[in-house]
């Protein structure tokens, strides 16, 4: 058996892994959405994640469908501005928290910025 075959094997042999493929399929799902090389057809697939998500039985799964559909808009705008997303910033931000834990103890608030800048990458040697 290959790829699908052989998990959905191994899904029915153990009532108790049915709720880890459903969890699974569901990541799957959401990532198809920003997959997908057309913008109608991933805005369709978000509509429908908005949809049924929420009535999952899998508690986290739910809670998802409700987070998502709070922020249905936000999640929605990613396929009407040319799929613009803040990624990039909330990396740099990453990178920046991770080094202000390491720089504890800077006093110069000048060389506290310049090691930020030198943490993400905004020197050019």
């Amino acid at each position: 058996m290959r790829g699908r075959g052989r998990l959905a094997a191994v899904i029915s042999a153990d009532e108790a892994h049915q709720e880890v493929y459903v969890a699974w399929r569901c990541a799957q799902d959401l990532c198809a959405v920003y997959r997908a090389k057309e913008t109608a057809k991933g805005r369709q697939r978000a509509e429908k994640i908005l949809e049924t998500f929420q009535t999952r039985p899998i508690a986290e799964v739910a809670r998802l469908g409700r987070t998502l559909r709070r922020w249905r808009e936000a999640f929605l705008a990613y396929f009407s501005t040319d799929h613009a997303n803040n990624g990039g910033t909330e990396a740099v931000n990453g990178i920046i928290e991770l080094h202000r834990r390491i720089a504890r103890g800077y006093r110069n608030r000048e060389n506290y910025r310049l090691r930020m800048l030198l943490a993400a990458g905004g020197l050019i040697p």
